[in-house]
Parts: C-alpha cells; structure tokens; sequence
C-alpha cells in the first residue's frame, strides 16, 4: 500500500471500528423494546425511545449514522427514533438510512423500503404541543419505498410521499408529493417528473 493511501485506509478502518461499536445500540434498542431487523449498522450512537404501549419496529438492512463524519455531507446531531404516545406506531421498514435523522411519532409514521434520509432531516406527525389550543390533531406520516429525502429535510404532519419521488435538500414538505418526482422548495413543490 502506497504511503497516500494510508490515511484513506486508516480512515476505512476507524469507520469498520465505530460500526462494529455501534452493535451496543442493538441492546439499547432491546432494553426500549424497539423491533429491530437483523443485519441492521449503526455508526455512533442512535438513542430510541418507545412510549409504554406503542410500536417502534425496524426492518432489516437499515443503517443509522450518527457521528459527526459518519456522512461526509456533515451532520449536526445523532439520529434519534422516538414514539410519544401509548397509541404511537413507526414502522420502517427494509434497507432504509438515516443519517442524523429525526423521528418522532405521536400516531402513525410509516417507511416503506430503500428509503434514504439525508443528514439532518426530520420527520414528525405533530406540532409538538398538544397542550395548546392552536396545535392541530397528529395525522399520518406515509413515506413510501424508494424515496430520497436530501440534506436538512423536513416532513411534516399529514403528508405522503409517493413512491420513487426525491425531495430536494432543506425543503419543508406540508403537504402530499405524488410518486415519481422530484420536488424542493419551502413550501415543498414539484419540479418534474421522473421517467
């Protein structure tokens, strides 16, 4: 090995390290009584947090990045999965990744397959503040197979998004994206669609 590999390798190796590490969120995820799927990576630690009574079930194959250099794009927080009420439901499902992702369930969050979630992003089915009158009811959150959430992206209460479809980096999406388009924009909106 050339002496200007080294530090790509070494850097390949710290990474194979901190994902093997990362097998201690396997019992952090058991003692919250999350589902997890086999084959699942995390590099950094990923904090769960299930409400007694609600289901927080993870497919296999999903990887969750939470060091600040696991994803080179930058990312400013680990991810963090959380249920919030007795009814609460996430289900995600196969092959999907996080990278300093946010989830936070109230109802019903729902990923299909092959989602990807860029650094940063955040999904909730909520305002947050069910104390105060001017927050609205938890509605559904549907992400389905194959979508591509970028950088710093924010799903919001009520909405889904079809399949295939990629939403632009820092787009806040309040309301329904169709299958197979790419749409951005705060509001997010379509821009075009996907042959």
């Amino acid at each position: 090995m050339k002496l200007r590999n080294l530090s790509h390798s070494t850097d390949e190796l710290i990474r194979k390290i901190h994902i093997l590490l990362g097998k201690r969120n396997i019992l952090y995820a058991l003692w919250w009584s999350v589902k997890l799927g086999h084959h699942g990576k995390f590099d950094g630690k990923c904090f769960f947090k299930r409400y007694p009574g609600s289901v927080l079930k993870v497919g296999k194959n999903c990887m969750f990045l939470s060091r600040v250099n696991s994803n080179l794009i930058g990312i400013d927080r680990p991810c963090s999965v959380s249920t919030l009420t007795s009814e609460a439901v996430i289900e995600i499902g196969d092959n999907c990744g996080f990278s300093g992702t946010v989830i936070g369930a109230f109802k019903h969050i729902k990923f299909g397959n092959n989602v990807r979630c860029g650094a940063n992003t955040l999904i909730t089915d909520s305002d947050w503040h069910l104390d105060d009158p001017r927050s609205g009811e938890p509605a559904d959150v549907i992400i389905e197979d194959n979508v591509w959430l970028g950088v710093n992206t924010v799903i919001l209460k009520g909405v889904t998004i079809g399949t295939n479809t990629v939403i632009g980096a820092n787009s806040v999406v309040t309301k329904n994206i169709p299958a197979d388009v790419m749409a951005a924009g705060n509001p997010c909106k379509v821009i075009k669609e996907l042959k």
